[in-house]
């Protein structure tokens, strides 16, 4: 993306995941954009598009709102399954070059 993304254009890519559902990763890579930096957007201004839909009357299904926490869960699954691959290379024990 090369610029700085404005508040208002972090803020609508977080209500498309949280409001509509969109795919994380997808839409990262629809818009250009590092998946871990839309991953900080969701946490930075995920709990207020969540409570500006419940201010809007516009509270989420119990439908959506399990959709929205299986989709949470996967990409909180996701993370482990990276941190644990990434704890058995740096545990590894280097092998020494005996001549």
């Amino acid at each position: 993306m090369g610029k700085r993304a404005s508040k208002e254009f972090k803020r609508e890519t977080v209500r498309l995941i949280i409001g509509e559902g969109r795919n994380v990763r997808k839409l990262a890579e629809d818009l250009g954009i590092n998946y871990w930096t839309v991953k900080g957007w969701i946490k930075q201004y995920g709990k207020e598009e969540q409570a500006d839909l419940v201010a809007k009357g516009l509270k989420m299904t119990p439908e959506e709102e399990n959709r929205l926490l299986k989709k949470e869960l996967a990409d909180i699954a996701e993370e482990r399954d990276i941190l644990k691959k990434a704890i058995a290379v740096f545990s590894k024990k280097p092998k020494l070059n005996t001549l």
